[in-house]
């Protein structure tokens, strides 16, 4: 049984690392992976965002180089894909933090970095480097980057990496890796033809970790609603909410045009707020997070295209000033609180027509959200409710079921 990281079998300075960074003990997803991967195994990992799975791969990868020290200055002997350059700065941030004990090198390859830049990284010798698929493909394509010394290829968010379209580069990235002798993928979930297809070729005879969080690491997430009768209302309401109750809020909206008109307002009311929207310059996005994350600013604007892949720590509210267009991408966004074991509150402002998607997202979630009042801003219509439709599948199993009884009365008698 694990119950602390010393039961783990990792190095003294690992373990000095893992201390002064704060963590406790090993989260189920750690505890379960990790002594999987120092036994020699490919992983196959599923872990929501927020259950410290970054270290469930950091920390072994860590502790192979420490085991198996190079010989030699050279290429990168470990490689971590994430989708988004984001989600990359993050990674290696935390191996790096992990690693301070260490004299090992940890590097990015990303998007929106000068050629340079990386052409200075590349010369270098390199442990580890964490890279989007797109950009690393491009140096091995220039034959500026070497796979033959990668023996350990990680995947985080498989799945995020096939919603982007990025299978291909990843399989010709695990071509390019074939001498290596471990793959670990993380995953938030394992279901689906999608990933299966990735994983079958990926990996061999991988060991599975399905790791649903016991209660005690479950999102400590409190939800509400406040119902709004028009636009202005529902901007009070925001206003409200973050003069007087939040701390660090990302509200949430639908459309890059219904976020130009929230950032006016705000704007107009004296509020300071950082946004960041799709097909948005690469250095403005950047300096909009870096802004938020640095606490110069404590609201942050997003549509749900540009929210991908930010982990930002310590976000206190997520505001649904749009309510999603489906209730999977609802989930995703109020995960962006209570990480790493914190708690967090996600209020979801309701217009009468957001109603029906209310009632579907609690359905999904197989939980009531509540609906609060503030006072001198309680909505003056009426709650409505909307019938459930019947289903035509009814009516139409019906007319099946009377034309068989016509058949059968015709072809009474018939041999």
């Amino acid at each position: 049984m694990i119950r602390t990281f010393a039961d783990l079998d990792l190095d003294p300075n690992i373990l000095q690392a893992i201390e002064e960074a704060g963590f406790d003990r090993p989260t189920h997803i750690q505890a379960q992976a990790i002594p999987e991967a120092l036994d020699g195994k490919d992983v196959l990992a599923s872990a929501p965002t927020g259950t410290g799975k970054t270290a469930a791969f950091v920390l072994p990868a860590l502790q192979y180089l420490q085991d198996f020290p190079r010989r030699n200055p050279g290429p990168a002997r470990i490689l971590i894909l994430t989708p988004t350059r984001e989600l990359a700065i993050q990674v290696a941030e935390q191996a790096k933090l992990l690693a301070t004990h260490t004299r090992l090198n940890i590097f990015t390859i990303t998007g929106g970095v000068q050629y340079q830049e990386h052409a200075d990284i590349l010369a270098q010798t390199q442990d580890i480097v964490v890279a989007t698929p797109g950009r690393l493909m491009e140096y091995i394509e220039a034959e500026r980057f070497d796979c033959r010394a990668i023996e350990w290829l990680i995947l985080d968010e498989a799945d995020r990496m096939l919603d982007m379209g990025f299978a291909p580069t990843v399989d010709r990235l695990s071509g390019e890796c074939r001498w290596r002798k471990q793959t670990l993928l993380f995953s938030a979930t394992l279901e689906g033809k999608g990933v299966e297809g990735f994983t079958a070729d990926l990996l061999n005879n991988p060991a599975k970790v399905d790791a649903e969080p016991p209660r005690r690491e479950r999102k400590k997430i409190t939800q509400w609603y406040h119902r709004a009768d028009t636009l202005t209302h529902k901007n009070d309401l925001l206003k409200k909410i973050l003069t007087e109750q939040s701390e660090r809020a990302i509200v949430f909206v639908k459309t890059r045009e219904r976020l130009a008109a929230l950032r006016a307002v705000l704007e107009s009311e004296q509020i300071e707020c950082a946004w960041i929207q799709g097909e948005m310059p690469q250095d403005r996005r950047n300096n909009a997070i870096a802004r938020f994350r640095d606490g110069t600013v404590n609201v942050l604007l997003a549509t749900d295209v540009a929210a991908r892949g930010i982990d930002i720590p310590d976000i206190s509210h997520v505001i649904n000033y749009d309510l999603p267009r489906t209730a999977d991408v609802f989930v995703h966004r109020i995960g962006r609180t209570a990480r790493a074991g914190k708690k967090g509150i996600a209020i979801s402002l309701v217009e009468a027509h957001d109603q029906p998607m209310m009632d579907r997202i609690q359905r999904y979630l197989k939980e009531e959200v509540k609906e609060r009042f503030i006072d001198g801003l309680r909505a003056k219509h009426k709650k409505p409710i909307f019938k459930k439709k019947k289903k035509v599948k009814t009516s139409a199993a019906k007319d099946k079921t009377k034309k068989q009884g016509k058949k059968q009365r015709k072809n009474k008698g018939k041999r």
